[in-house]
């Protein structure tokens, strides 16, 4: 009997342990964020996500390329030369490219180009509200409203993320050095040709 008791008793210490942790971790969870712990969850998702991996231009290293931290999240910069490409090895069943910065991209949708992320006005993400940038997100379409989100631009996962990670993104994404660059438009297949010809 005593045995049963003991053992009645650890299961219940257990659940009641198991309880509180649970609530105070979803209490956590619930609990609203400083602007200083929004912009360093929102740092934390970018770097995670590899966000630079296409929106930051690269520096070649002995290792490899690196972020050029000068230009960070600021997309594809038009001065950049697009190289020669043989466009038989494109399409469905063959083969994407990118160029060295990884943010152009080549594929069967044309190519497309990572935006600035920088809070620049004109150029970046500087007069898009935050409601404006978690609909771009969950929509997979810029401004929310405007043209699809191209490849390679995994929007489809991102957008599956609660609205505060977004929102601590979005603060991140606010909180860096506005960088002014124009980023082109995505070319449409029918114009690759031309494109990389005048390149």
């Amino acid at each position: 009997m005593r045995k049963f008791f003991i053992a009645a008793f650890s299961v219940a210490a257990f659940s009641l342990i198991l309880f509180v942790q649970l609530s105070c971790t979803q209490q956590a969870e619930n609990k609203p964020l400083t602007q200083a712990e929004m912009v360093a969850r929102g740092k934390y998702l970018v770097t995670a996500g590899g966000c630079s991996d296409c929106h930051t231009p690269k520096i070649y290293t002995d290792m490899g390329p690196v972020p050029d931290t000068t230009k960070l999240l600021a997309g594809y910069f038009a001065s950049e030369k697009l190289p020669w490409a043989d466009l038989s090895m494109i399409g469905p069943g063959k083969w994407v490219m990118t160029e060295q910065n990884f943010s152009a991209w080549l594929g069967p949708w044309g190519i497309s180009y990572a935006a600035n992320l920088t809070p620049d006005n004109a150029t970046g993400i500087g007069a898009m509200s935050e409601d404006m940038f978690i609909k771009t997100l969950r929509d997979g379409k810029w401004m929310g409203v405007g043209r699809p989100l191209m490849p390679p631009m995994p929007w489809q996962g991102i957008g599956t993320f609660n609205d505060q990670d977004l929102k601590c993104i979005y603060s991140y994404l606010k909180s860096l050095k506005p960088i002014h660059n124009i980023v082109p438009q995505p070319t449409m297949p029918d114009k690759v040709a031309e494109m990389l010809a005048k390149k």
